[in-house]
């Protein structure tokens, strides 16, 4: 109670100034501690730094991994896509070339130059084609003021022309058909008078004719002896080959029966070079449980194929349902790629200008009076 009773008669203001300055006191060592470079320890640990920054390096790698993965993907449908466009493309310019090509087939057929309205005025033929201005001097086409007939014209000059030269021609055929009547007369009158001579010389040819005859047909008869001779010779030597070939072939059959190579031993034909050798020459063929081991080889290489074409077929149809569904994909994941961009640009666009909006407001309500000198040396004058 005595203790009591001396500390509550300690004076009140004695005690405010302890604490003040006991106050003051932690507010210097407390100051010390921060300012001193030596002593203060800033930021976080280490330890908490290093793994929090390789959980933020993994997380950035994998976001890199799944982004890269996205872009491989991404561009592989592009791919596939500028692929599905060139074909169309390609499939629209050939069909584009097949119109083109039979509006030009039909304007070639059905709308040549001749059907035209106009045609009469660019017609490289038209002068060609065209009727003369006047046909005879009797045109009833020209009329009194046509002025296509004039005093002392002569219109039937070349046709006169032609008629007078065709008479010329005729006479002088006439001409020369009579000269040559005249030459033939003048030729049977020699003729005659040599009549006696032509018929000796007619019988010394046909004397001459005659023995000639008989020598060609003396000629004939050697020659005829001469070639059956020959045709026997060669008949005999003919017959002689026949036989030694008759007697050949029948010896080479006799050594074929008697011989080892129509045997039915197969050992015959083993080659002494090893047991999977044979000699072509002495081969009997396969027997039959070899002939139907190899068709029923082929039977499975056949089924084989067969079941490699169809699972090729059906890979070749899953590949093509595959690309028609990437290709809708494609066109699909565009279009909301598209709309996504359409809507962040929407967002960015908002966004904007509500901070040009927030901008406008600091700066004409709020940025009004700007620090001082006095504002800034204010700081780090106390610990808290």
């Amino acid at each position: 109670v005595g203790a009591k009773m001396h500390k509550v008669d300690l004076p009140l203001e004695n005690k405010e100034a302890a604490a003040l300055e006991a106050r003051r006191e932690r507010e210097k060592q407390r100051l010390s501690r921060i300012f001193n470079a030596r002593h203060r320890t800033m930021g976080v640990s280490p330890a908490g730094t290093h793994c929090v920054l390789q959980g933020l390096q993994h997380w950035e790698r994998g976001q890199i991994r799944s982004l890269e993965q996205e872009q491989r993907l991404t561009d592989a449908e592009r791919v596939l896509c500028d692929q599905v466009a060139q074909m169309l493309e390609e499939e629209e310019c050939q069909r584009v070339r097949r119109l083109h090509q039979a509006v030009q087939e039909f304007r070639e057929q059905q709308q040549p130059p001749s059907t035209r309205r106009e045609w009469d005025l660019y017609n490289p033929e038209g002068l060609r084609q065209d009727h003369p201005a006047r046909v005879s001097d009797y045109d009833p086409h020209c009329g009194p003021a046509s002025l296509q007939r004039f005093a002392g014209e002569d219109l039937a000059l070349p046709t006169r022309h032609q008629l007078q030269q065709e008479q010329q021609c005729h006479s002088l055929e006439e001409q020369r058909a009579e000269w040559q009547r005249a030459m033939a007369d003048s030729k049977y009158a020699g003729e005659s008078m040599g009549t006696g001579l032509r018929v000796e010389l007619d019988l010394r040819a046909q004397q001459l004719a005659q023995l000639e005859e008989e020598c060609r047909h003396a000629k004939d008869l050697a020659t005829a002896d001469y070639n059956r001779a020959q045709e026997a010779e060669a008949a005999e030597q003919h017959r002689l080959a026949h036989q030694q070939e008759q007697d050949d072939n029948q010896a080479e059959i006799h050594n074929h029966l008697t011989g080892p190579l129509l045997t039915e031993d197969p050992a015959v034909a083993d080659s002494p070079l090893g047991p999977h050798r044979i000699l072509t020459d002495r081969w009997k063929g396969m027997s039959p449980k070899q002939v139907e081991a190899m068709w029923k080889a082929q039977e499975e290489q056949r089924q084989e194929n067969q079941r490699l074409r169809e699972a090729e077929r059906q890979r070749e149809a899953e590949w093509e349902a595959q690309r028609q569904l990437a290709a809708r994909a494609a066109m699909v994941l565009e279009e909301e790629q598209r709309r996504a961009r359409l809507q962040l640009r929407k967002g960015l666009d908002a966004y904007n200008q509500q901070l040009a909006q927030e901008q406008r407001y600091l700066q004409r309500e709020l940025y009004t009076n700007p620090p001082s000198a006095a504002y800034h040396l204010q700081f780090n004058t106390s610990s808290r």
